[in-house]
């Protein structure tokens, strides 16, 4: 009687089991076959990106070409400065050494449109009012600060950031900045630019509303790059996103026991969320970490508050003030 009745439970466990999977491939397979859907109404939305090569108009020209520059490019020449500061630069050697490595590396440029037009097309399905900007492509004597400027319906795209990072020319450039001075990051900057004009500002000064509202800018890279890898999004090398993903736990468990998620000093934002080589927990194992380990883990909170609302409006996600989204997101960092 007892061995039956074992049986019977094993049965009845494997077909919960079964039922089980059977539900969680549903769900694969109904969200994989939505993500197809959407896909194919976003390739067939009409959006075209074509660089708009203000350098190869300004450098290697006659002084002659300045005037009418100014008059199509106005915001590019401050009234300030006479024309002779622009024929100077014209003509400085340093400057056309640096438009010679941006014409060798951006020889061809139709990879860098079609990805752009590929990234607007996204945008466009989510923010249909969005306007497809104007991108002028210039060099800014590699100020990788200043990598890229979006204004609405304009962005201003610096070549001479995104040489690569072998480029000799960045030597003497920080090795955690060099990494980032590559082509295949250009989406992913504008990306990031337009996801900072649609997102508020943190509604107030602690380290978890920074935390979530990095964390939102990278969940809209989910949905404006998809197929760019999840490490480029974050600006991580392979290795330091697994990293982060093996360690977000103990991470997770540093900030609770040190009560940083409710502290305002600028401090843990420079310590865990700037550009740096490291993430600074001021222990053995800094140099181990990727920077800006803390927008990595506001975006698995993003990430797990969406999973628990998939329905949820876009816009309404966003608004949504950064304690609440954490209290529903129910986070709970992976072992």
């Amino acid at each position: 009687m007892m061995i039956i009745l074992r049986h019977r439970l094993i049965s009845f466990f494997r077909f919960l089991q079964f039922r089980y999977a059977l539900f969680l491939f549903s769900i694969l397979f109904f969200a994989c076959q939505k993500e197809n859907e959407n896909e194919a109404q976003i390739e067939a939305i009409p959006v075209q990106v074509v660089l708009d090569r203000f350098d190869l108009k300004f450098y290697n020209q006659p002084s002659s070409v300045i005037p009418e520059l100014k008059k199509q490019y106005p915001f590019l020449f401050p009234k300030q400065f006479s024309d002779s500061v622009w024929v100077s630069r014209q003509t400085d050697s340093l400057q056309l050494l640096l438009q010679a490595e941006v014409n060798k590396t951006f020889e061809k440029t139709t990879r860098v449109e079609s990805e752009l037009s590929h990234l607007f097309k996204h945008i466009k399905f989510y923010y249909p009012n969005a306007k497809v900007p104007r991108v002028i492509a210039l060099t800014n004597n590699v100020d990788y600060q200043i990598k890229t400027v979006y204004l609405d319906s304009l962005i201003l795209l610096s070549l001479d950031t995104f040489l690569g990072t072998e480029n000799p020319l960045y030597d003497g450039i920080p090795n955690y900045i060099r990494k980032e001075l590559d082509p295949k990051y250009i989406n992913v900057q504008v990306a990031d630019k337009f996801a900072a004009s649609v997102i508020p500002l943190p509604e107030d000064r602690t380290f978890l509303a920074r935390m979530i509202y990095e964390g939102k800018k990278l969940y809209l890279q989910d949905l404006f790059v998809p197929h760019t890898n999840e490490e480029d999004r974050i600006l991580y090398s392979p290795e330091e996103y697994a990293w982060a993903f093996d360690n977000e736990v103990y991470v997770w468990q540093y900030f609770v026991e040190k009560q940083v998620l409710y502290q305002t000093q600028p401090e843990w934002v420079q310590r865990f969320m700037e550009p740096a080589p490291f993430s600074k927990f001021y222990l053995q194992l800094d140099n181990e970490t990727p920077g800006r380990i803390g927008s990595w883990l506001g975006w698995q909170i993003v990430k797990s508050y969406v999973a628990q609302y998939p329905e949820m409006p876009l816009d309404d996600l966003l608004r949504l003030p950064a304690q609440k989204l954490f209290n529903l997101s129910k986070y709970k960092p992976k072992r």
